[in-house]
């Protein structure tokens, strides 16, 4: 083979080379969530993209084989070619032919070696990672047709390799996992802390967010004896006086020991000037009952599906213990303590 058509291989296996690293290194970068968005929007090559990483490991066993048949074509004919036109430049210098072949074959080496790693493995591969998803959808379609044209042979080998992983006793996936549990997330905030990528205050906001959901209520809850109730035949005037007491705009009404609901001062003001019913029961909107076991997180939850503001809170044997309020528990969940 002629230098200049080597030289040209040799760009055609860097290209390919490239292709298959970005086209690896995308699908594993590529959000999924992002990518079903494109798919919904009917962005091009987003269908394709995300079939890969519904595949994945089929996909990465084709990359990993593209890029080593890129590699053995770089030193069978790459190598091979600089070293042959550099031995006679070098033995024309005065170097013994002995010499002059090891300096050319090392000489070609080290080429051949940074251009595979530059252009064929680090820029594509730092391209991919700072555009996954654009990337994904660019290079999915034409990748899937090359692994398509060699799946069988592909099949094979990954079959192989997770049989290989298997004897490890690990269970090899085809996808990857886009979710963490509460503790991984927890750790990746204190070591982002740790590193200096965020923060100590927003380190404590993200912490509190993901711990809080599972503290349960009874840790917040207002206890049974601090609780501010009026009759369920209160008018007006009582209402107010009462809230005022007590500095509350919500109020409990009760008939004896049963809860009826709760009432906000708002909803008593407004009814007096329209000229309707001030009466507690009247105004009296459906509390839900939680159990003082429940999280912060399910509470809210409830709290939000009956569009109330209170709940009260009951022991397993459906004694009154306390409640809590949807403001409340949304300031816990969320709350930013600022140094």
């Amino acid at each position: 083979m002629s230098f200049p058509m080597a030289l040209f291989v040799t760009v055609l296996l860097l290209v390919g080379s490239g292709f298959f690293v970005a086209a690896e290194f995308a699908l594993v970068a590529a959000k999924r969530h992002r990518m079903e968005k494109a798919v919904a929007d009917g962005q091009r090559g987003a269908k394709a993209a995300l079939a890969g990483m519904r595949e994945l490991s089929l996909m990465l066993a084709g990359a990993q084989l593209g890029i080593t048949v890129c590699t053995l074509g770089l030193g069978s004919v790459s190598k091979p070619a600089i070293s042959h036109e550099l031995d006679p430049l070098l033995h024309e210098l005065g170097l013994p032919p002995a010499l002059s072949y090891g300096v050319a074959f090392a000489v070609a080496m080290i080429v051949v070696v940074f251009l595979h790693m530059v252009l064929g493995e680090m820029a594509p591969k730092s391209w991919a990672i700072a555009h996954p998803e654009r990337s994904a959808m660019l290079l999915s379609p034409p990748f899937r047709a090359v692994a398509s044209a060699v799946r069988p042979l592909i099949w094979i080998l990954n079959r192989i390799s997770n049989a290989l992983v298997r004897l490890c006793r690990v269970t090899p996936r085809d996808e990857l996992a886009s979710v963490h549990n509460r503790d991984q997330l927890t750790h990746l905030v204190e070591e982002s802390e740790r590193l200096g990528l965020i923060s100590e205050t927003d380190s404590d906001l993200l912490t509190r967010s993901l711990t809080e959901p599972e503290t349960p209520v009874r840790d917040l809850m207002l206890p049974a004896a601090g609780i501010v109730a009026v009759d369920a035949d209160a008018e007006a005037e009582e209402i107010l006086a009462l809230a005022a007491a007590h500095d509350r705009t919500r109020l409990l009404v009760r008939r004896e020991d049963a809860v009826l609901g709760s009432l906000h001062v708002r909803d008593v003001l407004v009814a007096r000037a329209q000229g309707r019913s001030t009466g507690a029961r009247a105004l009296a909107r459906p509390v839900p009952e939680l159990a003082k076991d429940a999280t912060v997180a399910e509470a809210i939850e409830v709290l939000r599906r009956r569009r109330a503001s209170l709940a009260v809170v009951r022991d397993g044997a459906g004694r009154l213990t306390g409640i809590v309020s949807l403001d409340d528990l949304l300031a816990r969940y969320l709350q930013r303590q600022v140094p």
